[in-house]
C-alpha cells in the first residue's frame, strides 16, 4: 500500500486525512511528499522538507490546553487560575483514563486536537455504560464535543470543522476550488468520512468512495470492499495517468485518502 500511494502522490497531490494526530500517522506512513490533515482536519500539515514542514491550517489551536496531557508542574501561578477559571486545567486526557480505567479493554489516545476513547476490544455489554462514562466526564468540559467513529468516541473542540472541512480548505489552498478539470477522490472506511462525502457530493464536484464489505447508507459515490481493492484502484489509477497522452484534455485528480 505505501508503495501504491507513494506512486499516486507523484502524480497527483495527495492527502492523508484522518483522526490520528499528523505525528502518528506520518511515522507510520513515512512519506514526506503527502499532505498529512490529522485530528478529523483540525491540524492540516504541507509536505515535510529536511529542514522544516509548512503548517497550514490549525482551526483548534486554542483548545489545545483543554485537550493535552498536562501535568500540574507545567501550570504555573496566573496560568494555572486562568485555565482552572475555565474549566480546563488541561485535564480532559487525564480525566477520561481515570474514569475508562475501569473498563476492560478501553483505550484512550491523545490526538492532539482531539481524544479518542477506542473501545474494539471491550465486551459489547459494556459499550452504553462507557458511552455514559465518557459523558459524565465532558459535563466538566463544556468546550469539548462528543462524536462517534468506527468503534471509538472521538472527543474534539465544540467548533464547526470536520473533515469535509479540511478537504474544501485543501482543494482551495492547492487552487483546485471551483476548477473543472480537477476530480478530487476521497477514500474513506469511518463514519467521519462521510462529513467530506457529503461535500463532494454537494459541491458536485468529485467522488466518495466508501470502503466497506456490507451495504450502508452513505454520501459516497461508490464503494470498495477492502484496502487491497483500494491497493488495486491506486495502481490502475497511475497505470491511467501514464498510459494517457500528454496533449489529452482530461481532468486531474486530487486523489485524497484517510
Amino acid at each position: 500500500m505505501k508503495a501504491a500511494v507513494r506512486n499516486v502522490a507523484k502524480h497527483f497531490p495527495t492527502a492523508i486525512v484522518t483522526g490520528r494526530c499528523v505525528e502518528k500517522v506520518h511515522s507510520f506512513v513515512g512519506l514526506s511528499e503527502l499532505y498529512y490533515a490529522g485530528s478529523h482536519g483540525m491540524d492540516i500539515k504541507g509536505p515535510r522538507s529536511k529542514k522544516h514542514e509548512t503548517v497550514l491550517l490549525q482551526p483548534a489551536r486554542e483548545f489545545l490546553p483543554v485537550i493535552d496531557k498536562l501535568n500540574h508542574e507545567e501550570l504555573t501561578g496566573a496560568r494555572t487560575r486562568r485555565l482552572r477559571a475555565h474549566g480546563h486545567g488541561g485535564q480532559a486526557y487525564r480525566a477520561l483514563e481515570e474514569a475508562t480505567k475501569a473498563t476492560p479493554g478501553a483505550r484512550v489516545e491523545n490526538n492532539k486536537f482531539c481524544l479518542s476513547v477506542h473501545f474494539r476490544c471491550v465486551d459489547e455489554k459494556s459499550w452504553s455504560p462507557l458511552v455514559e462514562q465518557v459523558k459524565a466526564v465532558l459535563r466538566d468540559f463544556p468546550d469539548l464535543k462528543l462524536t462517534e467513529g468506527r468503534k471509538v468516541l472521538e472527543i474534539r473542540p465544540a467548533i464547526m470543522w470536520d473533515k469535509g472541512k479540511a478537504v474544501e480548505f485543501l482543494l482551495k489552498s492547492l487552487g483546485f476550488d471551483d476548477r473543472s478539470d480537477v476530480l478530487p477522490v476521497y477514500i474513506g472506511d469511518d463514519r467521519t468520512d462521510e462529513d467530506a462525502f457529503k461535500v463532494l457530493r454537494t459541491r458536485g464536484q468529485g467522488l466518495g468512495i466508501l470502503v466497506t464489505k456490507c451495504p450502508k447508507e452513505t454520501d459516497a459515490s461508490y464503494s470498495l470492499q477492502d484496502p487491497t481493492e483500494v491497493m488495486e484502484f491506486l495502481v490502475r489509477l497511475v497505470q491511467w495517468e501514464r498510459m494517457r497522452s500528454p496533449s489529452a484534455a482530461r481532468p486531474r485528480v486530487a486523489a485524497q485518502q484517510q
